[in-house]
């Protein structure tokens, strides 16, 4: 290749990831640059096993926004971890697809070219041409926008390292109703801040794309949210589901009503549907409030 098409190149990568962000595998989130605040006392989910998956802080705009734990085998997230932002819950398209493109290390992320281009990265992550062919999925957001207010936060939830398959009738139908309902409980009786952990499970069923496994498809789909400052005036079917609520749904055709259910109801289901250990546990402290507050207040229903 000429020097000066490695030269332009160079500067529009260069362009772009000022421009656009940064996603970067970490060792850990025990940082606010390495997306700390994204975790309810800064604290992921504890006990997962498999140590192969990437640990992705994603950066927008040169801001940490949320948290990822990546299966660079599967292509897809185990979880992303965020904190809900107040919204009206309007859904925004026009954003555009982004990837990183070197995972296994501190990559830009980056909006999908409009041409063809060979993508080397294609081992770690899913791209593009794994959803285009296929009619029963969906793109489901694992965060997703309509949690979030700041046009740049929202933007940032356009990576694929985000979302994986849904069957469309649940995409669109009951899981999106839930996020909904979710948004709007949270926006009218979480007073502080809501962390929310939205993750898949998966049974090796895959999209295939030139006769190979190219991303895992999720048998279900699971979420938790962790509020500790909330109305305690709030009806008292409002007031059952703080601090924490959590919900499951079958990633399926029919069958996919959402159910929703405790926290530790979650965690002890998900000890036998992921490669977890005893101590499993999505938030620190099960989202106990370490403010001092009166008993009265921590146990009213």
């Amino acid at each position: 290749m000429h020097p000066s098409v490695v030269l332009l190149v160079l500067a529009i990568t260069t362009w772009l990831s000022e421009h656009w962000g940064t996603a970067t595998v970490v060792e850990d989130f025990n940082h606010v640059e390495r997306c700390k605040d994204s975790l309810y006392m800064g604290t992921p989910p504890r006990g997962i096993r498999d140590s192969m998956h990437k640990k992705i802080c994603q950066r927008y705009a040169d801001k940490p926004r949320y948290v990822t734990l990546y299966d660079s085998k599967n292509r897809i997230p185990v979880y992303s971890a965020y904190t809900f932002k107040k919204t009206e819950g309007d859904r925004r398209v026009d954003y555009p697809w982004m990837y990183e493109p070197q995972l296994d290390g501190n990559g830009n992320m980056l909006p999908f070219p409009t041409g063809y281009l060979h993508m080397k990265f294609e081992d770690s992550q899913a791209v593009l041409d794994d959803y285009s062919d296929v009619v029963l999925y969906e793109r489901g957001h694992l965060n997703p926008d309509q949690h979030q207010s700041d046009p740049q936060d929202r933007a940032a939830t356009y990576a694929l390292t985000n979302v994986v398959p849904e069957i469309r009738e649940f995409n669109i139908g009951p899981w999106r109703e839930h996020e909904e309902r979710i948004r709007v409980r949270l926006n009218n009786f979480c007073r502080g801040t809501a962390y929310i952990v939205t993750g898949v499970t998966t049974t090796g069923n895959m999209i295939r794309r030139n006769n190979q496994d190219r991303v895992g498809i999720p048998e279900e789909v699971w979420s938790a949210y962790c509020c500790t400052d909330y109305d305690r005036n709030a009806p008292h079917n409002v007031r059952i589901r703080f601090p924490t609520q959590a919900a499951l749904a079958k990633n399926a055709k029919e069958g996919n009503r959402v159910q929703e259910l405790t926290v530790q109801d979650l965690e002890n289901y998900l000890i036998n549907k992921m490669s977890v250990d005893k101590n499993f546990q999505l938030f620190y402290d099960n989202c106990n409030s370490p403010s001092p507050l009166p008993a009265y207040l921590h146990y009213a229903k």
